[in-house]
């Protein structure tokens, strides 16, 4: 598996369909939907997901995408790679017009993300990962920034989510009172940690296997964890049910280092 051309390729897909994201984003007409779950679709969802599949299926890996998700687990379940792509991370992010959304493409081996590449058009953000060239960021046309592994001592600052902090997420953040609380939308949460601006991001709400496993991957090839919570083994991906289970995500897996509690609990 070529990870350097293919993470390319996607950092391609996921630009070019950040430009047909803004056009939708720019224009007076969103075309919103609400699916099954009741969360919104919008025409932008559905334009980057048909852009995003014109690129990526010329590899021949399968391809599960949130917006052509109906594939049987009975298919699926022997895919060795396959592509899981969120054409459009932060709907309701895109609807308020807050800029805080992303493009997020991964290639998922064994259940575990090997490359992760997320794109934020707004604010021309590109962040790409795996193992072979680590984790990156780059803004707009600068150099790209590698991002380095970091160490703290101490947890400073905690990610969570704006949408979804639940009783649980709120009772982890009160255990560090003198932590700063810092938010974005989608998968820049994610991101926030491994930019080392902040230290964690716990997730004790519901967020399914496409929101998570671009960013994810690149956690992974700066060398961080997305742990399940509070048992503490890999989140993993392409299950039979799709929805992921709590998580926890900082960037060295030696919890000493952040004093993390053991005591949070469903």
């Amino acid at each position: 598996m070529d990870l350097k051309n293919l993470t390319s390729l996607a950092k391609e897909a996921a630009f070019m369909a950040g430009k047909e994201i803004l056009k939708v984003y720019d224009s007076a007409d969103f075309g919103v939907e609400m699916k099954g779950d009741d969360s919104p679709l919008t025409k932008a969802d559905q334009a980057a997901h048909e852009l995003i599949v014109t690129y990526l299926e010329k590899t021949g890996i399968p391809i599960f995408s949130e917006e052509g998700k109906n594939i049987p687990y009975e298919i699926r379940k022997s895919w060795d790679y396959f592509w899981m792509v969120d054409p459009l991370d932060g709907t309701k992010e895109f609807i308020k017009k807050n800029g805080e959304f992303t493009v997020n493409i991964a290639i998922i081996h064994q259940g575990i993300p090997v490359i992760g590449v997320v794109y934020s058009p707004v604010l021309e953000w590109m962040y790409w990962g795996n193992k072979e060239e680590g984790a990156w960021k780059q803004v707009k046309n600068e150099n790209p920034l590698s991002l380095q592994s970091d160490r703290f001592e101490e947890i400073k600052t905690i990610v969570a989510s704006r949408s979804h902090l639940s009783p649980e997420t709120q009772e982890f953040i009160d255990q560090y009172p003198g932590a700063e609380v810092i938010s974005m939308g989608s998968s820049l949460k994610f991101l926030l940690v491994a930019e080392g601006k902040a230290q964690v991001y716990p997730r004790f709400s519901p967020t399914m296997e496409w929101d998570t496993a671009a960013a994810h991957g690149i956690i992974l090839a700066k060398g961080g964890e997305v742990l399940q919570w509070p048992d503490k083994t890999p989140l993993t991906y392409n299950k039979e049910n799709l929805l992921n289970p709590w998580f926890i995500c900082w960037t060295t897996v030696l919890e000493a280092d952040y004093n993390l509690p053991i005591d949070t609990h469903r």
